[in-house]
This record gives structure tokens, sequence and C-alpha cells, in this order.
């Protein structure tokens, strides 16, 4: 079996597995425990997603279309989860090409290489054969991959994966406690559903009572 195909089979059982587990419903959940946002003072969302799902590699147009759309109100930022060993080499790329000032760059080359491309990143050889045709440092990128800056990146992956319950990808969260995904709106609503949910976050802010002023 290829390594696209294996990518793929793998990723296609695990969205499987937990959408069985989903009754048919609303286009979006709410987590039972809301999380504390990074927005300061916006709208915050947060699509968890994985280099070697097919599926976050299908919606990646709409979200780069998306975000070109972002109103003023709003901050949008990715997480590579991590909710198993087997995803953190892939999440490794993506918070070393961070940390490297490199990730716009090479955020969409690295998804076409895994999936397009069928090279399996996984591989420190071929990982470092892709780096060095993309004229990446390869002395640099493993000398910031053994980083305290990807280390602390890859250590908060792990915990919003966790805080977050994040079963499946790709998954959008609005405002720490609203979600979606294609497997509930579906693929071409996606972010119709996304911006559903920010107005509805919008709402929320409105009606919210100012902070009460210090007493003196």
């Amino acid at each position: 079996m290829s390594f696209r195909k294996a990518i793929a089979l793998a990723a296609s059982l695990f969205t499987l597995a937990f959408a069985a587990q989903s009754q048919p419903g609303p286009t979006y959940q709410t987590l039972s425990a809301p999380q504390p946002t990074e927005g300061a003072g916006k709208i915050e969302v947060i699509e968890f997603f994985w280099y070697g799902c097919p599926h976050c590699y299908t919606l990646e147009p709409q979200v780069n279309a998306w975000v070109k759309t972002l109103p003023a109100d709003v901050v949008f930022k990715r997480v590579h989860a991590i909710p198993n060993p087997s995803w953190a080499v892939h999440a490794t790329i993506y918070y070393t090409l961070e940390s490297m000032g490199l990730l716009e760059k090479f955020h969409q080359k690295v998804f076409d290489a895994i999936h397009k491309d069928n090279i399996n990143l996984t591989n420190p050889k071929l990982r470092e054969e892709w780096l060095a045709k993309n004229g990446i440092d390869v002395a640099k990128y493993n000398e910031v991959e053994k980083s305290f800056s990807v280390n602390s990146k890859m250590k908060r992956a792990s915990q919003l994966t966790v805080n977050y319950k994040v079963d499946g990808v790709p998954r959008i969260f609005v405002n720490g406690r609203y979600y979606t995904a294609p497997e509930f709106a579906g693929a071409e609503r996606t972010f119709t559903v996304v911006n559903e949910l920010v107005a509805m976050a919008r709402k929320e802010f409105a009606a919210a009572p100012a902070p009460a002023a210090a007493k003196k």
C-alpha cells in the first residue's frame, strides 16, 4: 500500500469512528466545558487540523478564502492537533516552520507534498530531501526542531487538543464554546456555519455586562 493510500485509509477510519458515534443533528455542537480564549477581546476562531488528513487538505482552500474576509473583531489561528503520538511528527514540522518564520510560505507546500506528491515526510531522510529541495537550511531546521520554542508549542498543542476534546479533524471552534466541521455542516457550508457562530458570539459579547469599575 502506498504512503498516500495508508494516510487516506487511516484518516478515513478515524473520521468514520467518531462520526459513527454522532447522532444526526444541528450543524454545530457546544463544548460542555467552554475554554478560555486568547483573542485579546476579539472573537477567537481556531481550526484544529492534521497534515496527514485528506479532509483537512480538501478544506484548506476554503480556510484560506475565509481568512481573507476575516472581520476586524475576529482573530484566527490554526492548531496542529496531537491526539496521539503518531501525529506528533507532522505537528513538529508545523511548529518548526512556524518558529523559523517559514510557515506562511511552506504551509500549503507541506500539505501538497503529502497529498499531491505522495512524500512521506515522517521519514527523516525523505523529509530532509524535501527541505533541501525547497531551499530550507536542513541543519538549521534540525536545530530549531529540538528547540525550547518548538517543544513548548508542541506541549501547548497537545494540551489544547485535550482541553477542546478534539477527537477528529478538521474541527473549527468559535470563542472556546461552539464548534463545527464538514461532518456536521457539510463540506460546502462549513464556513457559512462558522460565520453564523461568529455572529452568535458577537451577540453574546454585546449582551455581556460591562466589567465592574475598580473601587478607589
